[in-house]
């Protein structure tokens, strides 16, 4: 199975993008991955404006999808889950042969509802709002402990929670 990632703009911050490219070189060795990073929409400030480069931004991540790719977006209205969790069902995805999955993050200002609706899976990976860096880097570890789980590789350290 291949890992697709999609995201708008480059990553900026160095040291984001050094984690990232850690953990991408990291998962490239469970899966053959791609990245796809989307020209952002350009514009200025206004609530009109922001519905434009939605718009635009939207279509680029929709575009960039395989008609048969397993679609998560990352929402902050999206399902929480444990490392555990994510292992099982990407494990799941690939026993019932599953291509690609496109792990997919919109702009600053989100994705349409066509976007929304199309994804297979909404993903929230906290309750806090993170900076879309950040985010990179926290699914791109997600992903790479979620691969060393199935692989029972010792990374993940699954311990109970003491009072």
């Amino acid at each position: 199975m291949r890992l697709h990632f999609v995201w708008v703009g480059k990553t900026k911050d160095r040291r984001c993008a050094a984690l990232i490219d850690d953990y991408l070189a990291r998962i490239r060795r469970f899966a053959p991955i791609e990245i796809s990073e989307l020209r952002e929409g350009s514009g200025q400030s206004g609530q009109q404006d922001e519905a434009r480069v939605i718009a635009i931004e939207s279509a680029r991540l929709r575009e960039a999808s395989e008609r048969d790719d397993r679609v998560i977006l990352l929402d902050e209205r999206g399902e929480m889950m444990t490392s555990t969790e994510m292992a099982t069902l990407i494990e799941r995805w690939q026993m019932t042969g599953t291509k690609r999955l496109a792990f997919v993050i919109g702009g600053f200002a989100g994705v349409d509802d066509e976007t929304k609706r199309q994804a297979h899976l909404k993903l929230s990976l906290s309750r806090l709002t993170l900076t879309h860096e950040l985010a990179r880097v926290i699914l791109t570890e997600q992903i790479y402990r979620a691969l060393t789980i199935i692989a029972g590789l010792p990374y993940h350290k699954d311990r109970p929670v003491s009072n």
